[in-house]
């Protein structure tokens, strides 16, 4: 089983963080620059919280806020689940099903390693069944013909 401390090494790309104090525009404009839906609050490197699109447009835009003048803490999920590099992707998976997540930090020792996404996890599940499946079609044209019709394998 894949570890979430290898998804992490296999895919490119960054920790994207935000300070709490910073203005909710800032986040959305780092969102969409660096195209993620969710980023990191560090008060320094302490994770705090989370900001997704999610609570831009139920916190924001539904109640009429400025993103100007409202802080990221303001809006950020302070209730963080996250995930340990040595669970397994299907661990991920189910937590991120249970719980409705698109993103679970990555934490080891209380330091940041990065973050995940549903996308990561399925792309990465896609990956090793298609794998799999590749393999068994390759082992089953292996099999001798005159072997396969006797029912001997």
């Amino acid at each position: 089983m894949k570890t979430v401390r290898r998804l992490l090494h296999a895919r490119a790309g960054g920790i994207w963080t935000i300070g709490p104090e910073r203005a909710a525009s800032d986040a959305l404009r780092l969102m969409a620059e660096k195209d993620v839906g969710a980023l990191l609050v560090l008060d320094g490197e302490r994770l705090i919280g989370i900001v997704t699109e999610r609570d831009v447009a139920r916190k924001l835009a539904l109640h009429g806020r400025d993103p100007e003048r409202t802080s990221v803490r303001e809006i950020m999920s302070d209730r963080v689940l996250y995930v340990r590099p040595e669970q397994t992707i299907e661990e991920c998976m189910a937590l991120m099903t249970d719980k409705h997540l698109r993103h679970l930090p990555v934490i080891d020792g209380g330091r940041v390693l990065g973050m995940i996404s549903i996308r990561d996890v399925v792309a990465d599940v896609i990956a090793e069944k298609s794998f799999i499946i590749e393999q068994l079609e390759n082992y089953i044209y292996e099999i001798p013909p005159h072997s396969r019709a006797q029912g001997v394998v």
